[in-house]
């Protein structure tokens, strides 16, 4: 039994028992968090999402046994330019379908793009598209420093018009895109000095945005996240205006945390999620440490510094540039989010808006987490066969302990 398992579900075992735990929190932390949701959208049917959410961590454990088992690493090397065609794409239609449809109340319009059967946000089709774009482009060019400065020339003028066409409707994304590409390029040997002068440009755009975010026409503003960005810079700096008027999503966050002490008030019991319009996602992290403590709180912590270690090891094993590129930057993806979300959630930077990665209730956001998991445990896998291969070849090239002895005899 444990043979034909193996057999399925192949590649890093630490990491399918990471994914288990991950799923079985997201499980009793989003049916927790979804009460008043329930109550508002499916007739009080509190089994409504948690159904939902078992669905959802179905179809992406689906979605990850077929990259294993079914697609071979070298496609992704492939196709990364057409993925790249095809996010762009998306990403400006998305943005015409919310200009011809969308409205000043209808905020995730902007960001999701609606199709006849099902609706999925660009952006994190962008997040894997680009990775992979800029593992292939920095696996070619590993000969010479030349190379390195055209990659670095090709996959900037990439990133930045992903992430521009990202930050019309999510700044937060766009910055984790942005600083994950440069890490990335980082790690791949691109001259220090291309990579600072992109931090500059990086810190003198948000210091325009900032700074000219009042002089932007309103009609602009709704497109972009221009305003919001300004607002939740200073709402973070010198305290939430809407305070005034009530406890903020952040200040129920907090709320939460400190009601949640060390070991929590237990499953179910969390009073803050019958309050927050987001417990369920943005703040679910909050919700969970007021269930189940800071020490609940630490242990979905070590999951994801574990799953960072994790991949430092298959990158270690990868025998090729561009596998281990591509694990890299999708790696360092899922780990940036994550701590954002908690970073959030315990109010140690701005409201990002950032989902937990696999905790978060589900959506398209979770179905393309799974298309990580499954790109980098199908490299971790095909690293378990080549060191197969590596072995038995290394075996069959050894001469037999009869024919040793004879040759040393002859000697």
């Amino acid at each position: 039994m444990a043979g034909r398992l193996a057999k399925i579900f192949k590649g890093d075992l630490t990491l399918w028992v990471i994914l288990i735990f991950l799923s079985l929190i997201s499980l009793v932390i989003v049916y927790s968090a979804t009460g008043k949701l329930a109550y508002r959208e499916a007739n009080g049917n509190t089994m409504y999402y948690l159904i939902r959410q078992v669905l959802f961590i179905l179809v992406g454990f689906g979605i990850m046994l077929f990259l294993v088992n079914v697609l071979p690493v070298t496609l992704y090397f492939k196709i990364s330019p057409v993925l790249i065609g095809i996010t762009i794409f998306t990403l400006i239609l998305a943005i015409i379908q919310y200009k011809l449809t969308g409205s000043a109340d209808n905020k995730e319009t902007s960001r999701s793009l609606n199709m006849p059967f099902f609706s999925f946000q660009p952006a994190e089709l962008a997040k894997i598209s680009l990775i992979m774009y800029a593992a292939r482009l920095l696996s070619k060019a590993q000969r010479t420093e030349e190379e390195l400065k055209i990659a670095f020339y090709w996959i900037t003028g990439v990133s930045g018009v992903v992430c521009f066409l990202i930050f019309m409707s999510n700044f937060s994304t766009a910055a984790l895109v942005f600083v994950t590409i440069l890490i990335l390029m980082l790690i791949a040997r691109v001259s220090f000095k291309y990579i600072l002068s992109l931090v500059g440009a990086g810190i003198v755009a948000v210091f325009l945005i900032y700074g000219a975010a009042t002089a932007f026409p309103d009609s602009i503003g709704k497109a972009g996240r221009i305003a919001t960005v300004k607002g939740r810079i200073d709402d973070f700096v010198h305290g939430d205006n809407n305070a005034v008027n009530g406890t903020t999503q952040a200040d129920y966050a907090r709320l939460a945390i400190f009601e949640g002490g060390v070991l929590g008030k237990g499953p179910g019991n969390s009073e803050v999620s019958n309050y927050m319009e987001a417990g369920y996602n943005d703040f679910i992290y909050a919700i969970f440490i007021e269930e189940y403590g800071f020490v609940g709180g630490a242990f979905l912590a070590l999951l994801y510094l574990i799953l960072l270690f994790r991949g430092v090891i298959i990158v270690r094993r990868c025998e090729r540039t561009f596998p281990a590129f591509m694990v890299t930057g999708l790696v360092l993806l899922m780990t940036f989010q994550a701590f954002i979300n908690m970073a959030v959630s315990v109010g140690a930077v701005p409201v990002t808006g950032q989902p937990l990665p696999w905790v978060s209730m589900g959506g398209s956001s979770m179905l393309f987490t799974a298309a990580s998991f499954g790109v980098i445990l199908a490299v971790s896998a095909n690293n378990q066969k080549n060191k197969v291969l590596a072995e038995k070849s290394s075996q069959a090239e050894q001469p037999a302990v009869g024919e040793t002895q004879n040759e040393d005899q002859a000697l």
